[in-house]
């Protein structure tokens, strides 16, 4: 067979490549032309036969077409690739001439928004805004606030423990109330007008609120294991109940943006005050007109408690108040479920953007 015996079967390979319409197909066609039992092989192998003069130039014509048959396997590869990208290319296209997506912008949560309320409205007022741990020891959550280890009251903020210990032995716990601040915000005043006092001046009167994240373990359409509390403190040498009165009406007169509001103060019981009283208001118009609804507690704080802010409860008197931020914000904008504030639903949240 001569080289130019040779051409046809370069030329059957070309047409048999181009007919394959896929890398499958292609490579069923490689076979019979450069595969084990393929043309050019089996040509190779007739070769043993030959002179070794007729060998150089046999196996000279062979390799020839081998390199030519196997260059047209290439392109005919690139081309499926091609192709095969064309097609991807044209499934996935992007219209660059679409406008972009536009990022909605943000806002803050409807507590968050209440919050800052709050604490303008309270400053306003001349107090400060105070912010303590979340984890708690013992001292700080109860005893401090006149809540001895096992007394029945502790029932009342059941609450979640930390895997660590105090000095006391007493696991440290997820405070259930914003209160611990009243004693560790008078501690701090205590020590920050320590001069003051020593060379005979009066200490400042504390005048404090204190906003935060509270936990205890309840969850129901009104509650959530983790909610929100604002504690509130005035204590001097002539602060009364009257203040109280007056504060408090001041502020929830101007948190609902109106006048035509009022204040009841119902009788009850905290380890921490006495007398204690329950803060319920009354709107007068409106969806929630002629019902009373609970907003605070509040009272005279406890002798004991002044005691272990280091302070005489005989010279220092006042009264302590403390809120859900929450409640609030589902009367401020009629939302009946707190459960929706942690959903994280985008279309909820919007509403308050």
């Amino acid at each position: 067979m001569t080289t130019n015996d040779l051409d046809p079967i370069v030329a059957n390979a070309r047409q048999a490549f181009a007919k394959a319409r896929t890398p499958t197909e292609l490579e069923n066609a490689k076979a019979h032309f450069v595969g084990k039992a393929g043309r050019i092989t089996e040509l190779m192998k007739g070769m043993a036969a030959l002179s070794v003069e007729e060998k150089k130039s046999r196996g000279a014509a062979i390799n020839a077409a081998k390199q030519a048959i196997e260059a047209a396997l290439d392109e005919r590869r690139q081309a499926l690739a091609d192709a095969e990208l064309h097609v991807q290319l044209k499934a996935e296209a992007l219209d660059v001439t679409l406008p972009g997506r536009m990022r909605e912008p943000g806002g803050l949560h409807p507590v968050s928004l209440t919050m800052e309320r709050i604490e303008l409205i309270f400053a306003s007022m001349g107090f400060d805004v105070a912010d303590g741990p979340e984890i708690e020891s013992d001292w700080h959550s109860f005893t401090s606030l006149n809540n001895p280890p096992n007394h029945p009251a502790r029932s009342m903020q059941d609450t979640f423990y930390v895997d660590i210990k105090g000095d006391d032995g007493i696991p440290y716990n997820l405070r259930p109330h914003t209160s611990p601040m009243q004693v560790r915000y008078a501690h701090q005043h205590i020590k920050k007008f320590a001069r003051r006092v020593k060379a005979g001046e009066p200490l400042p009167e504390i005048r404090v609120i204190a906003p935060g994240r509270t936990y205890r373990v309840d969850s129901d359409a009104t509650h959530s294991p983790m909610f929100h509390q604002c504690e509130g403190l005035w204590l001097g040498e002539n602060v009364s109940f009257k203040d109280l009165k007056v504060v408090f009406t001041d502020f929830c007169r101007t948190f609902f943006e109106s006048e035509d509001l009022a204040l009841r103060f119902r009788p009850s019981f905290f380890p921490f005050t006495e007398p204690s009283a329950e803060i319920d208001i009354q709107f007068q118009s409106g969806p929630l007109a002629g019902r009373w609804l609970e907003v605070a507690g509040s009272g005279q704080v406890h002798p004991a408690v002044v005691r272990n802010m280091g302070l005489d409860p005989e010279k220092y008197i006042g009264f302590a108040f403390g809120m859900g931020p929450d409640r609030l914000t589902m009367l401020r904008y009629g939302v009946n479920d707190l459960r929706l504030y942690f959903d994280g639903d985008i279309r909820f949240l919007r509403q308050f953007r």
